[in-house]
């Protein structure tokens, strides 16, 4: 089974997939990257661009499931808008395309995969690198925090937990 992270973006989105290996104990790598808007173009091209990508992702293999992170922000309102309109159409695709929707919070991303819900970027990174048998981790870090949310995703259905 494959699992997908997205960690959403207005000017980048990052993806990671995984899939449940053989051994039930352990996630294996797929891919991760990330999806850039140019700044020039208009909101509409951008999340067009932001849902068409979303929608190759799910084609290439059959997701079972796909978490996305929440997002709070509290400075930039302007920011903040365009970040939850991509996170809405990311949303939409994945309905769309039947694909379950797990929402995951920053802090219980940190929880579920340090034990600490305070944990610091490296401290992620090492873990989740560690997880999935890395030696190091995917750039950017947008890449690293959706492997974050993939792997997520699969400590999430294979607890038969989907909220």
């Amino acid at each position: 089974m494959l699992y997908l992270g997205i960690d959403p973006g207005y000017g980048r989105m990052g993806y990671g997939l995984i899939k449940q290996t053989p051994k039930a104990g352990k996630p294996e790598f797929i891919d991760a990257g990330v999806v850039e808007t140019a700044s020039n173009l208009p909101i509409g091209e951008r999340l067009e661009i932001i849902e068409k990508k979303t929608a190759e992702l799910l084609k290439k293999k059959k997701i079972f499931a796909c978490a996305v992170e929440e997002v709070f922000f509290k400075k930039n309102l302007t920011t903040g808008v365009k970040l939850l309109q991509a996170r809405g159409v990311i949303i939409l695709t994945l309905h769309k395309k039947n694909i379950p929707l797990i929402e995951i919070s920053p802090t219980s991303m940190k929880k579920m995969i340090t034990g600490y819900g305070a944990a610091d970027k490296r401290q992620m990174q090492k873990m989740i690198a560690r997880i999935l048998g890395l030696s190091s981790m995917p750039k950017p870090d947008d890449a690293a925090d959706a492997l974050g949310l993939a792997i997520c995703s699969w400590l999430r259905t294979k607890n038969n937990r989907l909220k």
